[in-house]
C-alpha cells in the first residue's frame, strides 16, 4: 500500500499541501495511506530542571494537537482516512525519520512562503527536507 507523509504545522500553507494530497487520492487504484506529522521543537534551555518530563511531554502533545486541528477538519470533511503523529526534535530530521520508519513513498510538504532573505537567515525546513530526504518530495506552493 502506498503511504504519503504530510508534515504540517497547521498553517494555511501546510493545509494547501493536505488539500493537494486529497486531490491526488483519485489518481490511484487504491487510496494511499495518509500520515500527518507535527514536529514540536524541543523547549530551550534547562527547562527540564524545573518542569517534570511528563508535564513537558503533555505540553508538546497539546501544542501538537492544536496544530493538527485544521488538518483534521480538512481530512474529516473529505472523508479520507488518516493517521497522525506528534514528535519532538528538529523538523527536517524528524520528517526524514518518519518517512523512513513508516516506509512512505512520498513526502508532501508546503513551501512556507517567507521569502528568500528570511529563509537564508533562518534556515528552511523545506530546503533541508528537499536536500536530505531519501524519499521523493512533492513541494506544494
Amino acid at each position: 500500500m502506498l503511504k504519503f507523509l504530510l508534515p504540517t504545522d497547521g498553517s494555511e500553507n501546510a493545509c494547501k499541501a493536505i488539500r493537494k494530497a486529497i486531490e491526488m487520492m483519485d489518481w490511484y487504484k487504491t487510496e494511499p495511506e495518509l500520515h500527518l506529522l507535527n514536529v514540536q521543537r524541543p523547549l530551550d534551555g534547562n527547562i527540564a530542571l524545573f518542569i517534570n518530563q511528563n508535564d513537558i511531554k503533555q505540553y508538546h502533545h497539546e501544542e501538537g494537537m492544536k496544530c493538527l486541528q485544521k488538518p483534521f477538519s480538512i481530512l474529516d470533511q473529505s472523508g479520507k482516512q488518516y493517521k497522525h503523529h506528534i514528535t519532538i526534535g528538529d523538523p527536517a530530521e524528524q520528517i526524514e525519520r518518519f518517512a523512513e520508519e513508516l516506509h512512505c513513498e512520498l513526502i508532501i510538504i508546503s513551501a512556507r512562503g517567507h521569502g528568500a532573505i528570511k529563509n537564508l537567515l533562518l534556515g528552511s525546513v523545506v530546503n533541508k527536507v528537499m536536500q536530505y530526504a531519501s524519499k521523493p518530495v512533492l513541494l506544494v506552493k
